[in-house]
């Protein structure tokens, strides 16, 4: 069954052929790990070495004794895995900053294409509702493009709550607390 984990390197041939799948506005993160270091290309990334460098430098963004760039705000990275297979990655930001506010929010997901349409999005939204409570956040922010009715759909499954539309995108509050 598929869940939510830290990032690992035993999924590093599935997060290639992951990267090969997303469109070029989506690939972007895949070899950034957020602490300001330049960005990772998908050749770069092929070299084991280098992928379990990226993974604790991903791992390494979740420590708050971690110093980032001024712009940049900690973040617990998850991958949603199913055995080696890697389906997707889920962010949430420890704290908003004015931009995270407006259009980012506190939780940011993306799911490989060969995976959409199973209902993961869902699953992996909803897994991370106990980490983000953990971190003291509650309700979480997670926006959407006002055009994603799938990612709207997700997120009000979730429970979200819609605020408002901000610079084109959907803002809703999701409660984190477990009932």
């Amino acid at each position: 069954m598929p869940t939510l984990v830290v990032p690992t390197t035993a999924v590093h041939r599935s997060f290639l052929e992951a990267w090969d799948e997303l469109e070029p506005h989506e690939e972007r993160w895949m070899g950034a790990s957020g602490l300001g270091k330049p960005d990772r290309s998908r050749t770069e990334v092929e070299d084991p070495e280098v992928f379990a460098q990226l993974v604790e430098e991903i791992l390494a963004e979740a420590d708050e004794d971690t110093e980032l760039p001024a712009d940049l705000v900690h973040q617990t990275v998850l991958w949603f895995v199913d055995g080696d297979q890697w389906l997707g990655r889920l962010s949430i930001r420890h704290r908003l900053t004015p931009h995270l506010l407006e259009l980012g929010g506190h939780i940011g997901y993306v799911v490989r294409p060969s995976a959409r349409r199973k209902g993961y999005a869902t699953q992996m939204l909803v897994q991370s509702l106990p980490y983000a409570a953990r971190l003291g956040i509650d309700p979480a922010l997670v926006t959407c493009d006002t055009d994603n009715d799938p990612s709207r759909k997700v997120i009000e499954s979730a429970g979200g709550e819609l605020e408002d539309e901000r610079h084109g995108k959907l803002r809703f509050w999701v409660p984190t607390h477990v009932s």
